[in-house]
């Protein structure tokens, strides 16, 4: 059972940035694609990134490609979102989720950290 913590969330003005972590317990993170979505009030939740178990392979949608990075440190079982350049629409829960190599599935998710951005 993969369980997930994120935190680094908080209050920052247009423009700041942010550094998003996710550590997982339970088993260890390098078995899993590790991915981060995001939810803001009223809409659904939106893919934002992915990275192979390796680090190797990376994935970003378009609304935060240029802006955020993902990055991950199996030896510490965590992985990272760095968010540059935060804007007013990136205010949401952030959540990261894992699934097994080979899965198309999310498995396992976070309980999400709130991002909120001022302008």
């Amino acid at each position: 059972q993969v369980q997930l913590v994120e935190s680094g969330g908080g209050l920052v003005q247009a423009g700041g940035s942010l550094r998003l972590s996710c550590t997982a317990s339970g088993v260890p993170l390098s078995r899993y694609v590790m991915g981060w979505f995001r939810q803001a009030p009223g809409k659904e939740r939106e893919f934002l990134s992915r990275i192979s178990w390796s680090g190797g392979s990376t994935e970003y949608a378009d609304s935060v490609k240029g802006r955020f990075t993902i990055s991950r440190d199996n030896a510490k079982n965590t992985v990272y979102l760095q968010m540059n350049s935060l804007k007013p629409e990136d205010t949401a829960i952030y959540y990261c989720a894992a699934r097994i190599r080979g899965s198309t599935a999310w498995s396992y998710w976070g309980q999400g950290t709130q991002v909120t951005v001022s302008s």
